[in-house]
């Protein structure tokens, strides 16, 4: 069996790279950060290898332009992502001032914000990520209930699909 190197460097990289998404977007859906984006795009690159990661990448790409369409849907939730997204930059300058820790902090010094420049980096980003998310979503979403009737069509869609392979499964054993 004689396989092409660079066939299998190329496959390797892609499930590391796919793998490692997924992995960070499962933490970012508890912690700070875009998690079903990078779950989607873990998605995408394994399904370049995985014939089912190419069926699970629809119903999450679904749901994250539902979320967003959600996100820009009135005054209140727009609102409240601007918070975040001001809220992640005010904590990117602090981390990125890096001043001493405060008399009232009773845990070490080293403990106090930790990371350096490089979590204010990390802040930043986001809030880059954020805000262009929110901008996408309101050119998309905002004012356009065509747009959410779309992504019904596509969810009423994609049951059917399921329910034809769930059939055809049954009918095969």
């Amino acid at each position: 069996m004689n396989v092409p190197v660079g066939r299998t460097v190329k496959r390797v990289v892609l499930e590391t790279v796919g793998w490692l998404l997924v992995v960070v977007g499962v933490a970012a859906l508890i912690l700070p950060g875009p998690g079903l984006l990078a779950i989607m795009a873990g998605l995408i690159v394994l399904s370049q290898q995985y014939e089912w990661a190419e069926r699970r990448l629809d119903p999450v790409k679904r749901r994250a332009l539902r979320e967003a369409a959600r996100g820009v849907s009135g005054p209140l939730p727009m609102a409240v992502t601007l918070f975040g997204i001001v809220a992640l930059v005010a904590c990117g300058v602090l981390w990125t001032m890096d001043p001493p820790a405060p008399s009232w902090w009773s845990l070490p010094d080293s403990w106090w914000l930790p990371g350096g420049i490089w979590t204010a980096v990390t802040q930043f980003g986001s809030a880059a990520i954020a805000l262009g998310l929110m901008i996408y979503s309101f050119r998309r979403f905002h004012g356009k209930p065509e747009a959410l009737a779309a992504l019904d069509e596509e969810d009423r869609a994609s049951a059917q699909r399921a329910e034809q392979r769930a059939g055809r499964r049954a009918a095969s054993r």
